[in-house]
């Protein structure tokens, strides 16, 4: 089970547990006067509320991903040349992936790629935890009551169109109607408690800072999603029944229990994955801390920055103006905190490096370093990352041609144990290959993600027979050479040397495609066919001249030297077919 399946099993774990919680509160509270309360409504309402609420998150953020979720990564990769844009990058990326969570996979597995370094990855991460206040502030206006309008629009949108960015589009909106729709259920149930004295006074005690920030920080940890936390305090807030100090509290607590969430997510993971989870970490933690002794200010700061109704007075005026308070203090505590450490970011990031070095090799044996399982919340991401484990796999096959060419060139023994070396991590990776692809395929694909996943599969057994074919037909073709003490005349040296650089140079071509998405790489090598087919050509010419000698012991060197020219050209074959396969999907 993944670390998205674990914190899907969580959140239901934690929806379970919620019926008879509540139920044992109803029970052990004193008898109310003056009316009776149905528990069980309450009950179905709060945590059918919620649930609603968290589905139509992953729904809304799953409609995004898949509008989006293709372009993200490349954005952040070329828009964060700066502190300033990378904050903005993560917090556009953020908005519309709707959570920091997602934003911090796609920015660990760039750092991981070395596409990134962890302090251009923190101002990314300062900037996601401004653009997940954007759920805030879409929670703040008051639209409850057109909910299942977007809920039947995006229903329809879905299932009856055939088109993938309606359908896309349509998931996207019928998830911000379940949004709503479970917010408003929530608010039903929480607006009957407001005249219950003992759900008032354990709202008033969230009151006090330590308390309410432990309680914001418990909830979103068991809950996984921050943004539920604020709309819970939206929700209770849109009734009259949550004060504005009480509110900021669970905000705040929102905060440290989002990057908790992360922390515990990264144990066992690549030290980047550590370091950005620990940057994140700092940066929250300390943010709360340094606002303590100034919530009151926080306070002032919220009610001045939000609209007021003068004409409205006790828990009416409450219910009108705290939910844009809430949703827009939470928006300045995250920008303050921004623009107070942004100019902090190589500190941050010398600090991560101290806290987590880097792990020492143990052993030898080659392990997958890409193959992130949170990545697989983003299926684009994690796509993304088996091509970089591609390119990390071509490594041990240059290294074969390496061994397999100078054994060749210099009329050596080939060594047949560094060749079993590598192919045996050419299997170890290509079997992590196969299995994460696995994984990805369970996931929701679009059909150019379907299509994509294809082709990479695709690459790895392409990739797997390369290194099959050097350890066994091209090693035994040079251990020939050796044996013989063949020695080639300098036009046919010269000939098999430009069939194998051409074959080096595919496989460049191939492995650039894999690192940087460059369509350039792919119309570069297949334009190479024509000057291969003539090398080839001219090759077989002059074998062919040669023949007429009846030479017992040249025909011996032919047949050898043109195993070795076709080993190598049907290599080249393939790497052709595989550009041409990848070139299809970005017409």
């Amino acid at each position: 089970m993944n670390d998205f399946d674990k914190q899907k099993s969580l959140r239901i774990f934690f929806l379970l547990l919620t019926l008879p919680a509540a139920l044992l509160f109803a029970a052990s509270a004193p008898p109310v006067s003056n009316s009776t309360l149905n528990w069980v409504q309450i009950t179905i309402e709060l945590s059918g509320g919620l649930a609603l609420f968290l589905f139509g998150l992953d729904e809304l953020t799953d409609g995004l991903k898949k509008l989006a979720g293709g372009h993200l990564q490349k954005v952040l990769s070329r828009l964060t040349t700066n502190r300033f844009s990378g904050v903005a990058t993560g917090a556009v990326v953020t908005g519309i992936l709707n959570s920091s969570s997602i934003t911090t996979v796609l920015v660990v597995g760039l750092v991981t790629a070395q596409m990134m370094t962890l302090q251009q990855s923190i101002a990314v991460i300062m900037g996601a935890n401004i653009g997940t206040t954007v759920t805030g502030q879409l929670l703040a206006f008051d639209i409850k009551q057109y909910a299942l309008l977007p809920v039947a629009l995006g229903f329809f949108m879905l299932f009856i169109s055939k088109i993938d960015r309606v359908r896309y589009s349509g998931k996207m909106i019928l998830g911000l109607g379940l949004l709503f729709f479970g917010m408003a259920l929530m608010s039903s149930a929480m607006g009957v408690l407001r005249d219950y004295a003992p759900f008032l006074d354990l709202l008033e005690s969230i009151k006090n800072p330590f308390y309410g920030i432990l309680a914001g920080a418990v909830f979103t940890a068991l809950i996984q999603s921050s943004s539920a936390t604020v709309g819970i305090a939206i929700a209770m807030a849109s009734e009259g029944i949550l004060s504005l100090p009480a509110g900021i509290a669970l905000t705040l607590g929102a905060n440290i229990g989002t990057c908790i969430t992360a922390m515990l997510a990264s144990i066992g993971k690549p030290t980047e994955a550590v370091r950005a989870s620990v940057v994140h970490v700092l940066f929250n933690v300390i943010g709360v801390l340094i606002w303590l002794p100034f919530l009151a200010y926080l306070n002032e700061i919220a009610i001045w920055l939000s609209p007021t109704s003068e004409l409205l007075s006790g828990s009416e005026k409450m219910a009108e103006e705290v939910p844009r308070q809430i949703a827009n203090v939470n928006t300045f505590f995250n920008i303050a905190n921004m623009l107070f450490f942004i100019s902090f970011t190589a500190l941050f990031a010398r600090i991560a490096t101290l806290l987590v070095p880097q792990k020492e090799q143990v052993d030898e044996t080659i392990r997958p370093l890409y193959l992130d399982e949170d990545s697989l919340k983003v299926p684009e991401v994690a796509l993304h990352n088996v091509a970089l484990e591609l390119a990390h796999l071509i490594k041990q096959i240059d290294a074969m041609f390496l061994v397999v060419h100078q054994a060749w060139s210099e009329r050596q023994e080939p060594s047949i144990k560094q060749l079993r070396r590598y192919y045996k991590n050419v299997l170890v990776l290509e079997n992590a290959l196969l299995d994460y692809m696995g994984k990805i395929r369970q996931l929701s694909l679009t059909g150019q993600q379907s299509l994509k996943h294809q082709n990479l599969i695709l690459a790895a057994n392409t990739f797997e027979g390369v290194a099959h074919s050097l350890q066994s037909t091209l090693s035994e073709v040079t251990d020939q050479a050796f044996m013989l003490d063949y020695q080639p005349t300098d036009e046919t040296r010269a000939l098999l040397d430009g069939i194998y650089d051409d074959t080096r140079v595919a496989i460049s071509h191939i492995k650039r495609y894999l690192k940087e998405e460059d369509v350039t790489a792919l119309n570069e090598l297949i334009a190479m066919r024509k000057e291969v087919q003539r090398r080839n050509a001219k090759f077989y010419e002059r074998k062919s001249e040669r023949l007429h000698t009846g030479d017992p012991d040249y025909i011996n060197i032919v047949r050898m030297e043109t195993s070795l020219a076709r080993a190598l050209n049907q290599i080249f074959n393939g790497l052709v077919h595989i550009a041409k396969q990848w070139r299809k999907p970005l017409k």
